[in-house]
């Protein structure tokens, strides 16, 4: 054999044990993400996208960089799944059609009486009832997890039909993502208590929707819908920041 037949060799062994080492941080990130998502999303589908994120990994880790390799190796799985996950989008067309007809309401009221939209305002906008309203927050919930969810991948971006490449392969679009982080941010605290409240508990604690409903004294139904008013609210804020790419869902 050859030196560089034993290089490579010397390699696949290597991306072997790393694969073997860490396949189950694969499994934990898949059923992390699955206390999010409804029902009809398979855990074995986030398993197999992550795997692929992991034998990814394993191959363009740079130890150089600072970062351990299951740190990198953790944002590169969690991308796979949620790629996965937007590649088959569960969410009915018109859902996503729906969720921003309630933003842009919401982003008018707000506009006109420099406050915050109640929900009586924005079902009347809508040319609903209340009730109505909120079962179209219910439904909308789940379109709107990945919007935040995609914000923890701070070391890395997807420039549009491109790999994935760290912030300083791209300074402009981190710069981008940097500025967009801020006004997130920003939005975020502007929020009314509650729902700010909620955001908190699910993003940063990581708390699942019943564990905020015993937190506040109110049913997961309860937050289920602060949860879709608070994640649309801060769309209508943030319309300058995002793309129409939904609209393709329409």
């Amino acid at each position: 054999m050859n030196g560089l037949a034993t290089y490579n060799a010397v390699a696949e062994q290597s991306y072997d044990e790393l694969v073997n080492q860490h396949a189950a941080l694969v499994k934990r990130i898949a059923y992390h993400l699955m206390s999010r998502l409804p029902p009809n999303v398979q855990v074995e589908d986030l398993v197999q996208a992550g795997m692929i994120g992991l034998l990814e990994a394993s191959r363009n880790y740079d130890p150089s960089q600072g970062a351990s390799f299951e740190t990198y190796a953790g944002i590169r799985i969690r991308g796979s799944m949620l790629d996965e996950i937007r590649r088959s989008d569960w969410t009915p067309r018109s859902v996503h059609r729906k969720a921003r007809m309630v933003a842009e309401a919401i982003r008018q009221i707000e506009n006109t009486e420099g406050r915050d939209a109640r929900d009586s305002e924005v079902a009347e906008a809508l040319e609903m009832t209340v009730e109505e309203y909120h079962a179209v927050l219910k439904d909308s919930n789940s379109a709107r997890i990945f919007s935040f969810d995609e914000l923890s991948a701070l070391g890395e971006v997807v420039p549009e039909g491109g790999n994935r490449q760290s912030l300083s392969e791209n300074p402009m679009e981190g710069l981008y993502r940097s500025d967009f982080r801020k006004a997130l941010t920003n939005a975020i605290a502007g929020l009314p208590d509650r729902e700010r409240m909620v955001i908190g508990m699910y993003y940063q604690d990581e708390l699942n929707l019943r564990e905020i409903g015993q937190v506040l004294g109110v049913s997961e139904s309860r937050v289920c819908q602060i949860h879709s008013q608070a994640a649309l609210r801060l769309r209508a804020r943030l319309k300058e920041w995002l793309s129409d790419r939904d609209e393709a869902k329409e």
